[in-house]
């Protein structure tokens, strides 16, 4: 009874971020993680998709005054409107997903995005057969220069001599559904010599990965498993643990054990991770495999320290 009790207590809610929660990336994993819980434990959940940056306050402040509790907001844009609506509603509990807020009722979840793209950069460049790949970013924001910068150096670390193209969608939230922009950036890397194409995108990615498989190329797609998307022509996909952060908030919540304050989820105990799976595994060689799982432990013990591009703005290469 007392887990039925508690489950009645709380009214969970999601507010989107540009893309909505079918963009099959970073908003669809949160939904994912929403719908995992829902399917665990019965406990309903409320989502909105924003269309406007506006909503992001409104939205916030109307799943506040309904009494839903916890709130989870996704993405680094809804700093702000949360900072606001958090101090309004000091008693309800939020969770943001991709940046810190430090107040006392907000719990902030960040990922060590750098340690996953050196990875998927180790791959791309062991896969490619030109030596020169491609990385398509979405906003313009020191958040995606973080994941350029650890895929960087990981295509550096599996081949120093190797070429990395570098393009960013936009510097507005539209840069998040654009997927016609990112299939056309993808083929002026692929024009210039590349072959394997990562994005972080969100919704414009897909147009990447369809570029790269309209091309007979490789994509890898990011923050969800895209594998499936284009079989045999991903390479694989750095998936963020944002499903596994979403149900925790919810769980937590649930059973009275949610805390505010800043989690970090990194290679250790996949909050990050490269997808290995039936779509790609035929495009993964055991040497492939063997040097990024060699890769993978030594990020985790610190013997490879990959440079965070948000200590500094600035990357090493």
């Amino acid at each position: 009874m007392a887990g039925a009790a508690l489950a009645d207590s709380i009214k969970p809610g999601i507010v989107y971020d540009f893309g909505g929660r079918n963009d099959r990336s970073f908003n669809e994993a949160a939904y994912r993680g929403a719908e995992q819980f829902k399917a665990r434990t019965g406990v309903k959940f409320r989502d909105f998709e924003i269309q406007n940056p506006s909503q992001r306050e409104q939205a916030l402040r109307n799943f506040a005054r309904r009494g839903l509790n916890p709130i989870i907001t996704v993405g680094f844009a809804q700093a702000g409107a949360l900072e606001k609506v958090a101090k309004e509603f000091p008693d309800t509990q939020f969770t943001i997903i991709d940046t810190v807020v430090d107040l006392p009722n907000v719990r902030s979840v960040v990922f060590k995005e750098q340690d996953g793209s050196y990875l998927v950069g180790m791959l791309a460049e062991m896969a490619s057969k030109t030596g020169k790949v491609g990385f398509v970013g979405g906003m313009d924001v020191p958040l995606i220069r973080k994941f350029a910068c650890g895929y960087k150096q990981g295509v550096k670390a599996a081949n120093p001599d190797a070429e990395v193209f570098m393009n960013m969608t936009g510097t507005t939230g539209a840069a998040w559904t654009d997927p016609v922009k990112g299939g056309e950036l993808a083929l002026s890397q692929f024009a210039r010599g590349a072959d394997v194409v990562y994005h972080a995108a969100g919704g414009t990615g897909i147009g990447v990965l369809q570029a790269a498989a309209d091309q007979g190329k490789l994509g890898i797609g990011v923050d969800s498993n895209q594998n499936h998307l284009h079989p045999g022509h991903i390479l694989t996909s750095m998936v963020k643990g944002v499903d596994a952060a979403v149900d925790k908030t919810m769980t937590d919540a649930m059973n009275g054990a949610w805390t505010p304050g800043v989690l970090v989820l990194g290679l250790e105990g996949d909050g990050v991770y490269w997808a290995l799976d039936e779509f790609n595994k035929d495009l993964i060689t055991p040497e492939m495999k063997a040097a990024v799982d060699q890769a993978r432990a030594d990020i985790i013990s610190g013997k490879i320290k990959v440079h965070d591009y948000m200590t500094d703005n600035s990357c090493p290469l």
